[in-house]
């Protein structure tokens, strides 16, 4: 399947890029190159291929999550510029 001058010009005008004429050709052979391989692509027999998600396998790589004591709460609260109620009190950011 070949694309046309006229083709492009089309799809240029719907996707809002300017295509100049001195563009035009290496345009149209990178589409055209495309349409080709996916015209090999569609001639390959896949029965029994499973469909994949990813190319390559993924796995996991977080660790494990697992308990370790924490900072006291008022060790954390120690050098905190202002404390209300055992929280940090900030500026308020949302108005209302």
């Amino acid at each position: 399947m070949k694309i046309t001058r006229d083709e492009i010009k089309k799809i240029a005008l719907l996707s809002r890029l300017d295509i100049s004429e001195e563009n035009m050709g290496s345009v149209e052979k990178a589409l055209n190159d495309v349409l080709s391989y996916v015209t090999e692509l569609e001639e390959l027999d896949l029965d029994g291929v499973q469909p994949m998600a990813h190319a390559v396998p993924l796995q996991n790589v977080f660790r494990e999550d697992e308990v370790k004591p924490s900072l006291d709460h008022d060790l954390a609260l120690q050098n905190a510029p202002e404390e209300e109620n055992g929280y940090f009190k900030v500026p308020r950011v949302v108005q209302e």
